[in-house]
């Protein structure tokens, strides 16, 4: 499969993703974007949330694992990018499947008042992908650093890093906020921006590995 095939499936999967969220939030009556959680609209008793799941969640967690799992044979062969992306296909890809096969309860039962096991299914892994999905960025960064060619991939990354770390700071400190909504997607936009950037990047410069693996020597 060559790299623009994967370049395609990695954006395919977070605009299915971007999509999907934009829908949800308009089948759902008075629904707000700025104080209510993505997983609200396709929660246990929502309508729609069966096909938001089934034909938006799933298959984009699906195809953004596979991209990340496939992404590593068009960068340099480095530990900490491998780890990242493989880090990045399972919390982030793997992570929206799960989170898309497990609904949260009605309203996202913030306060786990006698929450399901599909709550804490969801809860469990929505935290580890907002834990570990920027260290896996920031780690793919420090590698791409070694290589001058991806200076401007390393600097997204970094950025992308940082800003998602600060903003997920702000959103566990306060997973009640009435800017809750707002603050997770500005979240998952910066991850989508990450995506799309090594998609293009690889469409770009995936002739150019194995000289600067050369130089790094």
């Amino acid at each position: 499969m060559n790299n623009k095939v994967i370049a395609y499936i990695g954006i395919l999967g977070v605009g299915l993703f971007a999509v999907t969220a934009i829908v949800g939030g308009f089948l759902i009556d008075d629904y707000s974007v700025l104080s209510q959680y993505i997983s609200e609209s396709f929660a246990i008793d929502t309508e729609y949330g069966w096909f938001l799941q089934t034909f938006g969640y799933i298959p984009s967690g699906i195809l953004i694992m596979f991209f990340c799992f496939r992404t590593v044979n068009f960068f340099p062969d480095l530990k900490s990018i491998k780890v990242g992306f493989y880090g990045l296909g399972i919390f982030y890809g793997l992570g929206t499947i799960l989170v898309g096969i497990f609904p949260c309860d009605t309203g996202c039962n913030v306060k786990l008042i006698d929450p399901s096991i599909a709550q804490l299914i969801h809860n469990a892994m929505a935290a580890l992908t907002y834990i570990f999905v920027p260290i896996c960025i920031i780690g793919i960064g420090l590698g791409l650093k070694q290589f001058p060619n991806y200076n401007r991939l390393f600097r997204i990354a970094m950025t992308s890093g940082v800003i998602s770390a600060f903003f997920i700071f702000i959103l566990l400190a306060n997973p009640e906020s009435e800017l809750r909504g707002l603050l997770q997607r500005i979240i998952e936009s910066i991850f989508i921006i990450w995506i799309v950037s090594c998609a293009l990047n690889i469409m770009k410069h995936v002739a150019t590995k194995g000289n600067e693996e050369t130089q790094l020597h």
